[in-house]
């Protein structure tokens, strides 16, 4: 089975805990503090891998999570960070957020990316130790790892793409040409998934080729298979558009060819603009030659149009020159991304104030992380979440939304009294 689009909800690891914790020793009764921090969350990380060529692994498994950070120890002893989970995915994927903005793209064999980071550890007490409080009571717990959910899409990395309707011979033309075994069929749309070869010509050059599924018209719309064929063109750096010359299903090869083109440029105008061969097939069938005449006559003075047979295996040996000369010309890998824009969790002072009830809840990504990083079983702990929602200017905008001494204030799930 070939998959090439998952939606997976990642949980990078939360750091560990900071303690609380005092000397006790037997001659050091008023010992200080000793509480360590503790130990960062792990990253999820994904990695390129060329042995691999689907993304089903990830279809059965949908939700990954990334382990925490150990808590830290008395004695001033820092919890360990946790080792990242990394993900192997085919070279040629691409990661987006779900508003369809790219993250990463993985085009080399072992390229890493940070997709979701891991919270950092809390601090021990021992980081809260000043000339005015020599022993605090305080410590944090683990910052709260990144968690979202993202969009992995394989473009396969071939160098050459054949397009054309379907039932035009490109599998066909395929296993000729390569020791690829696609199904071959007479029917339309045999080939649902992509095919990959390694094409070698007289001269010992080679090159990945890639069947692609059919197209049909207002696949650039989704239809048919759509943006399933399309996204995997993307990265092709030669197309041979592969024509059925001959008509043999009774459709015209100039309105066939437009039909294509047509798709190509309403999903990406780029494509167009890439060398691109015609294969005219199906030269050992009769109605080729008054076809084929029509055809060159229209277009001979923009796209190179080579005469071949797929099944007499003619004129393919001058075609596959052409193309390995074109693809050593043609050396920009398309749709990738020198840059990786790496997915950051945005410590936002906006807040937002509304009301359930008889409760104010409080909302907003920092006040939230506060939250989960505040120890609430010490005094100090409480004391230093208050100061931190006063410095926010959350009490003056509870005060200006009605909250009085007393009514009550829900962060997450937590409620408190709110306190004027």
């Amino acid at each position: 089975m070939f998959v090439d689009k998952v939606k997976l909800e990642l949980h990078a690891g939360d750091g560990g805990n900071g303690i609380v914790a005092f000397r006790r020793e037997k001659y050091v009764p008023m010992g200080g503090p000793a509480g360590g921090d503790g130990g960062n969350g792990a990253d999820i990380v994904f990695v390129g891998d060329r042995n691999l060529s689907t993304l089903l692994d990830l279809r059965y498994n949908r939700v990954i999570k990334a382990d925490k950070g150990e808590n830290g120890m008395s004695k001033r002893q820092h919890g360990k960070a946790a080792k990242p989970r990394f993900i192997k995915v085919p070279v040629g994927t691409v990661i987006k957020d779900v508003n369809d903005e790219l993250i990463a793209d993985i085009t080399k064999d072992g390229q890493e990316v940070v997709i979701a980071k891991g919270g950092r550890g809390g601090r021990g007490n021992v980081r809260f130790a000043t000339n005015a409080n020599p022993a605090p009571d305080i410590a944090e717990n683990g910052e709260p790892g990144e968690s979202f959910e993202v969009i992995v899409e394989l473009k396969l990395l071939a160098d050459v793409g054949l397009v054309g309707l379907p039932s035009v011979g490109k599998s066909t033309f395929l296993s000729v040409v390569t020791a690829a075994k696609p199904e071959i069929a007479d029917y339309h749309f045999t080939t649902i998934v992509p095919n990959l070869g390694v094409v070698k010509d007289d001269d010992g050059n080679s090159f990945v080729m890639a069947d692609l599924p059919g197209l049909i018209e207002g696949a650039s719309q989704g239809k048919g298979l759509g943006h399933q064929f399309l996204r995997h063109i993307e990265r092709c750096r030669v197309i041979v558009h592969i024509v059925d010359m001959a008509g043999v299903e009774g459709r015209d090869p100039i309105e066939d060819f437009e039909t294509i083109n047509k798709e190509l440029e309403e999903y990406n105008p780029g494509l167009l603009k890439r060398p691109m061969i015609v294969a005219a097939n199906k030269m050992d069938m009769p109605g080729f030659e008054e076809n084929y005449d029509r055809f060159y006559e229209k277009y001979r003075d923009q796209y190179e149009i080579y005469k071949i047979s797929a099944i007499t295996k003619e004129g393919i040996s001058a075609l596959l020159y052409r193309v390995g000369e074109l693809v050593r010309e043609t050396n920009i890998l398309y749709e990738t991304f020198d840059t990786v824009k790496v997915y950051k969790y945005q410590d936002d002072d906006f807040y937002e104030i509304t009301k359930d009830g008889d409760v104010y809840v409080l909302e907003g990504p920092r006040i939230e992380k506060l939250f989960k990083m505040t120890n609430f079983n010490t005094d100090d702990g409480i004391s230093r979440f208050a100061r931190q929602m006063r410095q926010m200017g959350i009490d003056d905008a509870l005060r200006a939304k009605g909250c009085q001494n007393g009514d009550l204030v829900r962060i997450e799930d937590f409620v408190f009294e709110f306190v004027d």
